[in-house]
């Protein structure tokens, strides 16, 4: 796969520049929700963390391509169902980018709204944050000070789930 950022330069299809419109959309919609929830602030990486984890479950969602015509509000369970606690969102995940990556292959035609899902998606696994080590806690609840108990190093999407599931819930 040839590499040439967001603009053809080949002269093929006149220069004109492709924009990730269902990717801008998710994030978009995973902006708003976070920011409504008023959990951290947007400038946190565990903003980043939940942000980029209600985004690439909102655009994965989107199976028919409608994201742009859709209704928020109509959505919320289903994006409350996949973030649930209980969910294997990470194999969710998985699946979904390996079907939209082998329908992209097909078509021959590159998407650069999965290219920012991907990228969102290495950043959510390879990135680790500090976080409260509710395992080391006694009965598994918060620490009466949480800037005293134990931390351990989280990748971003654990971080990031538990905050988009409850900005849903909050919106």
């Amino acid at each position: 796969m040839q590499h040439r950022g967001h603009q053809s330069t080949d002269g093929t299809d006149g220069g004109e520049l492709t924009v990730p419109m269902a990717w801008l959309y998710a994030e978009y919609i995973a902006d708003e929700l976070l920011r409504t929830g008023d959990l951290m602030p947007p400038t946190s990486f565990e903003f980043r963390a939940g942000r980029d984890a209600l985004a690439l479950t909102i655009f994965l969602s989107d199976a028919d391509g409608e994201l742009s015509g859709i209704r928020v509000v109509t959505q919320l369970e289903t994006w409350l169902s996949l973030t649930a606690y209980d969910q294997p969102w990470q194999g969710w995940v998985r699946e979904r980018m390996a079907q939209l990556a082998a329908a992209e292959a097909e078509s021959g035609r590159p998407s650069v709204d999965l290219e920012l899902a991907a990228a969102a998606w290495r950043w959510l696994e390879e990135t680790e944050l500090l976080a409260p080590d509710l395992d080391a806690v006694p009965g598994g609840g918060a620490p009466p000070d949480e800037d005293e108990g134990p931390k351990v190093w989280t990748p971003a999407w654990q971080l990031g789930l538990p905050l988009g599931h409850l900005a849903i819930h909050l919106f």
